[in-house]
């Protein structure tokens, strides 16, 4: 296990509970960008890059969620943090877990969105095909290869402009953290301790998400005592993004927000 000291930033109240949000894969902090408004009301919001990602270093490849969990915990430890709710998106969803599984002192509540938690066949043939359009055309390629997953067509028509922010935030991923990344989701593993989970969480689902589809989801839900789970109507896999409205009403009511 290797720690890399990520870029962060550091928004909201100074003196309300801290909320650290993780990016997916190929995306940066910028992510959330759309959610800052209303969360930046009721916490102080921790965001970071990735490895490999945005302005954070790249090492050198192979990584392990080992490595995601001790990298998201030294941002903690940068911002004197001791506990935090934790909400990441898909491989940040992933590290989302591994926080609340391996270090539940850190973690008061997990926001476990369009997440697995396991590595069949078809999901571990899915990245060997990823890395192959990565060794062959590039960054550039996997993004054509992504996007289609990650916003619904009524949202690529109506909102280009998230679809053109995702880009150039995809494009800032350095191949080898891309690379190092797909070959940490290819030994994805924590379904099986989902049982041990003593943190809060609610696992969050998008409704045409073909990469953690719903009942994908609800079998990491009802794996995990006592959580909860949802679905965001409409939604692909980027759900923050692709259907920001519902997202948010399938938030507040875990984290016990009143937008009003």
């Amino acid at each position: 296990m290797t720690t890399q000291t990520l870029h962060s930033t550091v928004s909201g109240r100074e003196e309300a509970p801290a909320l650290l949000l993780l990016n997916s894969l190929g995306a940066t902090q910028g992510m959330w960008d759309q959610q800052l408004p209303l969360l930046e009301q009721y916490y102080r919001v921790i965001r970071c890059d990735a490895r490999g990602h945005g302005q954070s270093p790249t090492p050198a490849s192979p990584f392990s969620f080992d490595d995601f969990v001790a990298d998201a915990i030294g941002v903690l430890d940068q911002h004197s943090v001791e506990t935090a709710a934790v909400m990441g998106l898909s491989l940040g969803g992933m590290t989302a877990l591994g926080l609340g599984l391996t270090a539940p002192e850190r973690v008061n509540r997990v926001i476990c969105c369009a997440a697995r938690a396991d590595a069949p066949l078809a999901f571990v043939q899915n990245w060997r095909n990823r890395l192959a359009i990565l060794e062959s055309g590039g960054i550039e390629d996997v993004w054509e290869s992504t996007v289609g997953f990650w916003f619904g067509d009524e949202t690529r028509r109506s909102h280009p402009e998230r679809e053109v922010t995702l880009r150039n935030s995809f494009l800032k991923t350095t191949e080898e953290g891309y690379r190092g990344c797909a070959n940490a989701l290819i030994d994805l593993d924590y379904l099986r301790h989902l049982g041990g989970m003593t943190v809060p969480t609610l696992f969050l689902a998008g409704a045409n998400d073909t990469v953690a589809p719903p009942d994908t989801m609800r079998v990491m839900a009802n794996a995990c005592p006592g959580s909860a789970f949802s679905v965001v109507p409409e939604a692909k896999h980027i759900m923050n993004l692709d259907r920001p409205n519902n997202f948010v009403v399938a938030l507040l009511g875990f984290l016990g927000l009143d937008p009003n």
